[in-house]
């Protein structure tokens, strides 16, 4: 009876903030709602089809649509409605449209298109991470905009590189395939240098390459990740970039700029004095 008691408490809590959340941000509650249901149908959908990773997938996406609640709750920091709502969409796109749907096959620059979205997203979160201290009333530094859009742009990439890592092991000791592939035509390399001088070979005109003597029949040479990867890393600094550009004139016009207001986590006062206490007690 207990603990029948505590879960109904704990329902009619969610549903009470699920009610002031709404009120407080319609528009997000509406995307989540509509979001999770489409999960939950394809989920459902897979599980009959007895296709349980895809099923597991949507699981794990139901789970990552609670972080935006989690952080904001665990952290005391209050994301823009833009923010949060990119962050549902972008969880969506990439686990449900580009693994489940196959978009990062299907569309050309699906992965392009969210690595850039992210690039931009992470820099405003280091954005904010850094401004805290400037809101801080018990530090005494004042940073300046072009430190803060520094920062945050060094957290973007970052955290960029560390999922570069991550697909890497993925690839090598799970033995998938998130670096994906590029067929190109030429490439240079040292290796195959003769004189074993360091001098690199031109290799051009490739129309196909075999593999034990079979022909893959892909038109040209493979090439195993390196250039996803550096695609990857060359528009998440573009979208670091062009963010941190944004928060130094926002930091200028001091807070003045509504399109960085609409990406920037604020945290709340008494979660910034706490992170200000914390800087005191190191320092």
């Amino acid at each position: 009876m207990a603990k029948q008691k505590k879960q109904k408490q704990a329902v009619r809590r969610w549903a009470t903030e699920l009610r002031g959340h709404a009120r407080k941000k319609p528009s997000v509650v509406i995307v989540y709602l509509v979001l999770r249901i489409i999960v939950i149908a394809v989920a459902v959908r897979t599980a009959i089809n007895g296709d349980f990773e895809s099923t597991f997938i949507c699981l794990l996406v139901l789970v990552l649509f609670l972080i935006p609640a989690f952080l904001q709750e665990r952290f005391s920091v209050e994301l823009p409605s833009t923010l949060e709502i990119i962050i549902l969409l972008l969880i969506f796109a990439a686990e449900i449209m580009g693994e489940l749907s196959n978009y990062y096959i299907r569309v050309t620059y699906w992965d392009t298109l969210l690595h850039t979205t992210w690039g931009f997203l992470l820099a405003a979160v280091g954005f904010s991470l850094v401004d805290v201290l400037n809101r801080s009333e018990s530090i005494r530094v004042q940073l300046s905009p072009l430190y803060l859009a520094i920062g945050a742009f060094c957290f973007s990439m970052t955290i960029g590189v560390l999922w570069e890592f991550l697909e890497f092991c993925a690839d090598y000791f799970l033995h998938l395939d998130m670096q994906k592939d590029t067929v190109i035509h030429a490439f240079s390399s040292v290796t195959l240098d003769p004189t074993m001088q360091n001098v690199a070979v031109r290799v051009e005109n490739i129309t196909d390459v075999a593999v034990n003597g079979e022909s893959l029949g892909l038109g040209g040479y493979l090439d195993i990740g390196l250039y996803d990867t550096m695609e990857d890393l060359f528009v998440n600094f573009i979208g670091a970039l062009i963010f941190s550009i944004i928060g130094y004139f926002a930091e200028k016009s001091h807070g003045r700029n509504w399109l960085a207001a609409s990406f920037i986590p604020r945290f709340h006062r008494h979660a910034e004095q706490s992170a200000a206490d914390g800087e005191d007690e190191i320092s």
